[in-house]
């Protein structure tokens, strides 16, 4: 019997996470995997946007630039007018970043650029509109009211409010992607666009859905982590897009398209999370994350490849059968 792809990553993360234990106990502690999750929740809820793109056969690599930009938006909002209710920033922040993912589904749909190219210029010109709208400087902690910052730190049955909303954003997502006709859109859209066009889906519309969602969740992330880590400035979330799409390779999802889960998204991003707090504990350089990670990201492309070459050989059996 073959072992499916989640449960052999599920069973990867659960001996990785043992044995750094046995190492070092005080790892597998409860306290120390929920805030191992806490951690990730940032990365899970981007990863499960980006996954939302990449089965379109796209991809954004502009999610740290919206966090960036959103996060100093609903920041300056909050040190220039501490009485705005907090539940309003939040929506601030998701339009805002909306917004922002609009704009990527725009430039990919309506006018026909790669979306490779068209989100390495908007990792760049977002993350300029931040630097113009901090004017170079830095909102820190002292500056956000308490409320603000509070969110995250809130905590219901031992558990952050942070690591609450990631879970809700997974039952959401997992609920679009296989219960409504936009997440089978999603799949139909990069496993075969010319079959998807057939059977009546807009592939650029579909694409630019995508990339709404996917900025959405970026910018309400731009406020978790202005408020999680009390501050906001231009650099923040540098680099944090190839995380996220480590986090999808990792958890199977196929930059080619049309193959990907949303359990697969969600044990990528943890597996970073073991890797990334597992370092400092056994007193291993950060800088090993980098190799750790782009290893990890070459075994599952070469996983991915063989078994799209698989899948391809199958639909090709069945064609030649039905002819």
């Amino acid at each position: 019997m073959r072992v499916g792809r989640d449960v052999l990553l599920a069973i990867i993360v659960a001996v990785m996470t043992a044995g750094i234990g046995f190492i070092t106990p005080s790892f597998v502690t409860p306290a120390n995997l929920a805030g191992l999750f806490n951690d990730t929740s940032i990365l899970i809820m981007v990863a499960l946007g980006q996954t939302m793109v990449v089965l379109t056969k796209c991809i954004d690599l502009s999610v740290g630039a919206n966090i960036a930009f959103t996060g100093v938006i609903v920041a300056l909002i909050n040190a220039a007018h501490p009485e705005v209710p907090i539940p309003l920033l939040m929506l601030v922040a998701a339009a805002v970043g909306l917004g922002l993912g609009a704009f990527n589904g725009t430039m990919v749909w309506l006018v026909g650029i790669p979306p490779i190219v068209v989100t390495l210029g908007t990792l760049s010109i977002y993350r300029g509109l931040a630097f113009l709208a901090s004017g170079g400087t830095s909102i820190v902690g002292r500056q956000m009211s308490p409320a603000f910052i509070a969110v995250p730190r809130a905590e219901f049955l031992d558990l952050p409010a942070m690591s609450w909303i990631a879970i809700v954003v997974v039952i959401v997502v997992a609920f679009v992607m296989w219960r409504t006709r936009i997440g089978r859109a999603f799949y139909a859209t990069g496993g075969n666009p010319i079959a998807a066009v057939y059977t009546g889906i807009n592939v650029g519309r579909t694409q630019f859905i995508a990339f709404c969602i996917s900025g959405t969740i970026a910018g309400f992330c731009g406020y978790l982590w202005a408020s999680r880590y009390t501050i906001a400035y231009v650099d923040i979330a540098t680099g944090f897009e190839l995380e996220v799409v480590a986090a999808c390779v990792i958890g199977g999802v196929s930059i080619a398209g049309g193959i990907g889960t949303v359990p697969g998204a969600v044990l990528g991003a943890l597996f970073l999370g073991v890797v990334k707090n597992a370092l400092p504990v056994m007193h291993i350089s950060p800088f090993w994350q980098l190799a750790i990670s782009g290893a990890a990201i070459l075994g599952a492309v070469i996983i991915n490849a063989g078994r799209e070459r698989r899948r391809t050989g199958r639909l090709i059996l069945k064609e030649a059968v039905a002819s």
